[in-house]
C-alpha cells in the first residue's frame, strides 16, 4: 500500500503530465490550419488544465504542493497528422498511467478523480482519433 507521500509524488507527476500535454495542445492549436481540429485540440487543453486543478487539490489536501517543473517540450513536427499523432500518444500515456494508478491506490478520494480524469482522456483521444482518420 502507498503512503501519503508516495500519493503525492504520483500526483505531482501526472500534474506536470497535464501542464505540459495542455501547453503542447494550446500551441498546436495556434499553428494548426484545418479549423476543426484547432477548435477540438483549444477545447482539449481546457480540460488539461482543469484536470491539473483537480490534481492539484489532491495533493494540497495532503499536505504537498503542486510542482511546475516540466521537461523540454516536443512539439513534434507542424504538419496537421503529425501533430495529432503526438496527441494521442499523449492521451495513451496517460490513461496507462491512470489505468495504473487507479489500481494501486487505496485511497477513495484520489480514485475517484482518477477515474473522473482517465474517462475525459479516453474522450480525447476518441476525438483526436476520429480527426486523424477524417485526413485520409
Amino acid at each position: 500500500m502507498l503512503d501519503t507521500e508516495d500519493i503525492i509524488k504520483l500526483l505531482n507527476e501526472d500534474f506536470v503530465r497535464e501542464l505540459e500535454a495542455s501547453m503542447i495542445y494550446v500551441y498546436n492549436s495556434f499553428i494548426m490550419k484545418d479549423c476543426d481540429p484547432s477548435r477540438v485540440t483549444e477545447a482539449i487543453s481546457v480540460d488539461e488544465m482543469r484536470h491539473m486543478w483537480w490534481l492539484a487539490d489532491l495533493i494540497t489536501k495532503r499536505g504537498g504542493k503542486p510542482t511546475m517543473e516540466h521537461k523540454e517540450l516536443d512539439f513534434n513536427d507542424d504538419d496537421l497528422k503529425s501533430m495529432l499523432k503526438r496527441q494521442i500518444q499523449l492521451e495513451t500515456e496517460g490513461i496507462d498511467r491512470y489505468n495504473y494508478q487507479i489500481e494501486i491506490i487505496d485511497d477513495d478520494e484520489v480514485v475517484g478523480v482518477l477515474k473522473h480524469i482517465l474517462d475525459e482522456e479516453k474522450r480525447h483521444r476518441k476525438e483526436f482519433k476520429m480527426r486523424l482518420e477524417g485526413l485520409d
